[in-house]
């Protein structure tokens, strides 16, 4: 009589991990420029959302008060908004570039805010600063 051994193999070989692995590093490889893409495009239509929304509280204080605000805090002491929205690229509420309304020569009475528009240096996917948006 003879006594037959049988080895059973469990697990898995150097080669095919190493396999494995490479495939999940291709596949990560190609995600991630995809996923860099959406982030930017997520944060250009919040920034161009939040110049609609601060330009339309703009001309609605403008409508109701015949003047523009003197800053933009004073949106939100007149509860025009909440408060002021974060600009997705500098991270920040008090970074907004304001542009002033244009006087006339000779003339001394306050100017206000007529336009907003982003303070980051960024160039947007198409090739235009965000601080000209």
């Amino acid at each position: 009589m003879s006594i037959f051994v049988t080895i059973t193999k469990k697990g898995y070989t150097l080669i095919e991990l190493m396999i494995v692995v490479a495939i999940a590093g291709i596949l990560v490889s190609l995600a991630i420029p995809n996923f860099q893409q959406s982030a930017m495009k997520a944060k250009e239509t919040a920034l161009k959302q939040n110049l609609f929304t601060m330009r339309t509280v703009l001309d609605q204080y403008y409508a109701d008060r015949g003047d523009y605000p003197d800053s933009l805090d004073s949106l939100v002491e007149a509860q025009y908004l909440r408060s002021i929205p974060i600009d997705p690229f500098t991270k920040s509420s008090t970074t907004w570039a304001e542009i002033l309304e244009e006087q006339e020569e000779g003339d001394d009475s306050p100017t206000g805010i007529y336009d907003i528009k982003s303070g980051s240096d960024a160039v947007a996917r198409d090739g235009t600063p965000y601080k000209e948006w």
